[in-house]
């Protein structure tokens, strides 16, 4: 029997050096959104300096990059890049803005983009979509899988497969991650339910209900924990026997129902800080409150900053008083810009959180301007 022989061994007798290196010469300018110089193409793909400049010549001779007038140097035959968007096309507000300026910035970058849509409750049906993406041969996968467990599974299908992964909103080892600071988006919601007890109530409250989510990954319920720690800061030690935790499953059902059920055996002028998971559950606890009368012993604060709590905002005498906006309307194009540095193998962090706003009343149609009406014809 003959002895087995090492097929990438074999393999690689045949390699051809300098091809090799023309080669990536060629893949870093096709992958680079703008033109770059020799030094810039030697830093991307470790070969000498020298080299690089003998092989851009050849390749430019060949037609297959361009020098510009400012000896920078780009593909002229570009590489089309395709990324898998496996995420909830729709469902709330949050995840619609996300949808939409990911099809944008898409589209504005020339990329194409596959969109697969998750429920998030069927394991076996985000593996076939995963594996679409595969089929597909796309450059790389970006994941918005709000339950953690699916989650590590999909990112450990795409690494074992070498496709590159960013994670949308949810933590997970393996993928690059983009999306909000949990930790200080509920420390700012703390800090404004702190501010809003000093003015009005001379620092003083009965209860802080924490409007949580059993539904989400455990790095984003750091949002609650972040509210005690703001309202800390402005009001000093919170008592645990103040503290309720409700779970509201970050559903605006559920959310006015489990408000309900505490404000049964609480007295009508109770004072209560509300910090909740999300803008929906907010507006499910302000539905129950109102219900019952208790507006105006009642601050609550959301996330997300979402057009309906923007519209309470604007609302003379609402209980919600502000909202951390993630700005979800801009992750499309982050995310497009994240997906272009990690192709060029640009030096990347491994999380890149968006910006967060604290919106209220006095400044939520500075960051959100109502439409101006049409101009009729007429």
């Amino acid at each position: 029997m003959p002895p087995k022989t090492n097929t990438t061994a074999g393999q690689d007798r045949y390699r051809v050096g300098t091809l090799e290196k023309g080669l990536s010469v060629l893949e870093a300018l096709e992958m680079s959104r703008e033109p770059l110089r020799i030094s810039e193409v030697a830093e991307r793909t470790s070969i000498e300096r020298a080299a690089v400049f003998r092989l851009l010549s050849t390749l430019e001779q060949r037609g297959y990059i361009e020098r510009m007038a400012d000896k920078r140097y780009r593909a002229a035959r570009r590489k089309k890049i395709s990324l898998g968007y496996l995420a909830p096309l729709s469902g709330n507000p949050f995840r619609q803005d996300v949808t939409a300026g990911m099809r944008a910035a898409a589209e504005d970058a020339g990329i194409e983009l596959i969109m697969l849509h998750t429920s998030g409750i069927i394991l076996e049906d985000d593996l076939a979509n995963a594996q679409v993406l595969l089929d597909a041969r796309v450059s790389l996968a970006i994941l918005f899988q709000p339950l953690d467990s699916f989650a590590h599974v999909l990112v450990d299908r795409f690494a074992g497969a070498g496709l590159p992964v960013i994670s949308l909103e949810t933590p997970i080892p393996g993928a690059l991650f983009l999306g909000g600071n949990s930790y200080k988006a509920g420390t700012m919601a703390g800090r404004a339910l702190g501010q809003f007890a000093r003015t009005h109530w001379k620092s003083s409250y009965d209860k802080l209900v924490l409007l949580e989510s059993s539904r989400t990954a455990p790095a984003n319920r750091a949002r609650l924990s972040g509210a005690v720690e703001g309202l800390k800061e402005l009001l000093g030690d919170v008592p645990e026997s103040r503290v309720l935790h409700v779970d509201g499953q970050a559903r605006q059902d559920v959310a006015r129902e489990a408000i309900r059920e505490v404000l049964l055996p609480l007295p009508p002028k109770s004072r209560l800080l509300i910090s909740a998971f999300n803008d929906l559950s907010a507006i499910g606890a302000l539905e129950a409150i109102r219900e019952t009368g208790r507006e105006q012993f009642t601050a609550i604060v959301g996330q997300n900053g979402t057009s309906e709590s923007r519209a309470e905002l604007s609302r003379a005498g609402s209980a919600l008083i502000a909202s951390v906006a993630y700005f979800p309307e801009k992750y499309g194009d982050k995310l497009i810009k994240l997906a272009a540095r990690v192709l060029n193998r640009d030096h990347t962090p491994l999380a890149v959180y968006t910006e967060h706003i604290l919106l209220d009343s006095t400044n939520v149609k500075r960051y959100y301007p109502e439409p101006k009406p049409s101009q009729s014809l007429e």
